[in-house]
């Protein structure tokens, strides 16, 4: 008998979009929750509509990036513009344990599905709202997405080089380290609630969430005065620390020296080359003012190896290094494989697509995941039906007045 998982019961209304709030949500599902995620095909999700697509062909429903955040889910169409929409969405609300909110300020309002009224019916409903600013102050209103946001947070100026512009980071990095705030905070409310009977609200900035990963720079700042700045690989206290030419087409493997014991290792490894004995490398700071020289030189010998042999070797030898790994080589990787993190699931449309799982186990209850990301309105009739109590008559009514969607209004180019 399978073992029951620990959010099993709890039941989740996901409004949100896009990355950090599915993204919540998505944890939950593989953990046992019950989520149905909502979406509209007249204002599809901005991850369906990116790269990369089945066959190189675009379409809403075979996004590998619109699919990856939704597993475990059951998937509406609903138009939430509509007054029956309004009425549909407010019966899921209030069928859930936790509503969550990823959309501009007050849109959820004028919906009918904020807190306040949600809370005057339910008192013990738990919602969130994330988004890039949270929802006051002067710049609440304002729409934007996780790469703007890490600009705004402060992230891309440490980025680069110093002689350079900023790097965008891959990705938009506040979706991906906002969720785990919502998480941690949504168990302790459900806590909450089993105590006390009551719900709660928060209002995430997904802004906020992300300045907490600039914590050393932040203090250097208000204790020291310091700005930081683009520093590319180098660290300002170890040298060598950099990424260095292997043999093969763009294979890299980071070495960093934390002290002058694994400086000397190294040097071993490397057969003691007559230019590491020189003055201008015996010393962290020597190292430091020498530092485009050293790496030059340590590149002379990587470039030789594979990054594979680079990095056991010196791992063996317990100096830091690893191998710059290439998507085909995170699949191949024995760790990875070992903790099962890519798991294959039947996509309706994509067919076969590989899905990260959690990155922590549950040592009682690990995640089962068992359903691919919904295609967009995929588990109406279940939903509808089955969650909702919708009679097929009724069923009929709401597709014939467009309040469950079907057709999409792709944007122009897409």
């Amino acid at each position: 008998m399978a073992m029951k998982q620990v959010f099993e019961g709890v039941k989740i209304a996901d409004f949100s979009w896009v990355a950090a709030g599915p993204q919540m949500a998505r944890e939950f599902a593989e953990h046992g929750a019950t989520v149905v995620r909502v979406e509209s095909h007249r204002r599809p999700d901005v991850l369906r509509l990116l790269p990369p697509f089945l066959g190189a062909k675009t379409g809403i429903d075979r996004s590998a990036f619109g699919a990856m955040n939704n597993t475990n889910k059951y998937g509406m169409s609903l138009d939430l513009s509509k007054p029956k929409g309004r009425e549909v969405g407010l019966k899921l609300a209030l069928w859930a344990d936790i509503v969550t909110d990823g959309m501009i300020p007050g849109t959820m309002k004028r919906w009918g599905l904020d807190y306040e009224s949600l809370k005057s019916i339910k008192p013990d409903i738990i919602m969130y709202s994330t988004n890039q600013h949270g929802q006051y102050g002067p710049y609440h209103t304002y729409s934007s997405y996780g790469w703007a946001g890490a600009a705004q947070a402060g992230l891309f100026v440490l980025t680069g080089w110093p002689d350079r512009i900023p790097e965008l980071l891959y990705g938009a990095y506040t979706d991906y380290v906002s969720p785990w705030y919502l998480i941690t905070t949504l168990v302790a409310a459900l806590d909450y609630r089993r105590r006390s009977g009551r719900g709660m609200y928060f209002d995430q900035s997904q802004i906020e969430s992300a300045i907490n990963f600039l914590g050393p720079a932040v203090l250097d700042y208000t204790v020291n005065g310091r700005i930081a700045n683009r520093a590319g690989n180098r660290d300002p206290n170890w040298a060598p620390h950099d990424a260095y030419p292997c043999r093969g087409k763009d294979r890299w493997c980071t070495i960093t020296a934390r002290n002058d014991n694994d400086w000397q290792v190294l040097c071993q490894v490397m057969g003691n080359p007559d230019w590491a004995e020189s003055p201008r490398f015996a010393t962290i700071l020597s190292r430091k003012e020498n530092e485009d020289e050293l790496n030059k030189l340590i590149g002379e010998w990587t470039k030789d190896y594979p990054a594979e042999q680079v990095m056991a070797t010196l791992q063996a030898a317990g100096v830091p290094s690893a191998v710059v790994q290439t998507c085909e080589d995170l699949f191949a990787d024995p760790q990875l494989k070992h903790r099962q993190h890519f798991r294959l699931l039947q996509h309706k449309v994509i067919g076969p697509h590989h899905y990260h799982a959690p990155a922590y186990k549950l040592s009682k209850t690990p995640a089962h995941i068992w359903k691919a990301g919904p295609a967009l309105g995929q588990d109406n009739e279940y939903v509808y039906k089955k969650l909702l109590g919708f009679t097929d008559d009724e069923l009929a009514e709401l597709l014939v007045q467009g309040v469950i969607t079907t057709e999409t209004d792709m944007p122009a180019g897409f």
